[in-house]
């Protein structure tokens, strides 16, 4: 009898026959309440650069690292494209138990050993959720880690939150805000309404800095597979902070015991901080921040040139700096 993870890789086939063709595989991952495959696709040859790509979300996919495709292979960077658990060609089981950080974690070590990752040739850049993610697998595993990279994240939610309220929100006009909370406090988070007013007001100010007719296919896919069942629970379901169990996450204390090279990437226009991730790097040990000033939450889209072009010097950096 086939095993339940033969039954789940059927499963997603018949979602993405496509799944794996290209360089793609599907990695079983064990957890608590199964074992579950998640889907990577490497990209490129290079056996000291090997970077592995956590998206946004929760929930969310790899699609908007698509970016990354005009860029990286010729620049001799082997990469991994990656969709967690519960994110669109991954399995996603009904198991609410699974959306913990500790978990993803756990995974993000799993798919290190499948792929074989190692301290002489492994990067790891988290963006957004993602950046979260690679803080505590950092924290956890950075013996395995050559470097890593932290995007447009930063180290407390709690910080995050103080952000939106004082800075994003004084940018909304006062009856925009207004109609955006009282949708928010009915919980009517479904009402066309509430994307009608922040996509003008906020999404194309801070999230992608573009006129939303505009926004790159790559990032659209993305926004459309994300996964609520996964990105609520942790995010919480306003758009403007963090309110489900990320709500009390913060790691700044604790950035001084990363001591692998650390860059982290901020954006003048982000829905994160920009002086918050340059005082982050101040406080890793091998720290450095990378400043978009003609970005926003997608700097790798918004200021693709300085994203790309500083991405790149890290990693060559680092890399070279370990073959002396």
């Amino acid at each position: 009898m086939p095993a339940p993870e033969d039954f789940d890789v059927a499963e997603t086939l018949h979602r993405h026959p496509d799944a794996l063709s290209g360089g793609a595989r599907l990695i079983p991952v064990q957890t608590t309440s199964g074992t579950f495959n998640v889907w990577t696709k490497r990209c490129g040859d290079n056996p000291r650069i090997k970077l592995l790509l956590l998206h946004g979300g929760p929930g969310a996919t790899h699609e908007y690292f698509e970016a990354f495709d005009s860029y990286l292979p010729r620049a001799g960077v082997e990469y991994y494209h990656y969709d967690q658990l519960g994110s669109h060609r991954s399995s996603q089981p009904d198991e609410p138990n699974l959306w913990e950080i500790d978990r993803f974690v756990d995974e993000v070590e799993q798919v290190r050993q499948a792929l074989g990752l190692n301290a002489s040739n492994f990067f790891l850049l988290g963006h957004s959720w993602g950046g979260i993610l690679a803080t505590e697998y950092a924290l956890k595993h950075q013996q395995h880690l050559k470097g890593l990279i932290i995007s447009n994240m930063v180290s407390s939610i709690p910080a995050y939150n103080r952000y939106a309220e004082d800075v994003l929100m004084a940018k909304i006009p006062p009856d925009v805000l207004a109609e955006i909370k009282a949708i928010e406090a009915a919980k009517d988070y479904d009402n066309p309404r509430y994307m009608e007013l922040l996509i003008p007001y906020h999404y194309e100010h801070h999230v992608l800095r573009l006129p939303h007719a505009q926004w790159p296919d790559p990032v659209l896919r993305a926004f459309a597979h994300i996964n609520p069942n996964v990105y609520i629970p942790m995010q919480g379901p306003s758009e403007l902070g963090a309110s489900g169990k990320l709500a009390q996450w913060d790691r700044t204390d604790d950035l001084p015991n990363i001591h692998v090279p650390t860059l982290t990437i901020g954006a003048a226009h982000d829905t994160m901080d920009p002086a918050f991730m340059e005082a982050m790097a101040h406080a890793l040990p091998q720290g450095q921040y990378l400043h978009c000033p003609e970005g926003s939450h997608m700097a790798m889209y918004d200021d693709q040139a300085t994203y790309v072009s500083g991405l790149l010097a890290f990693l060559h950096a680092v890399d070279r700096a370990g073959a002396d």
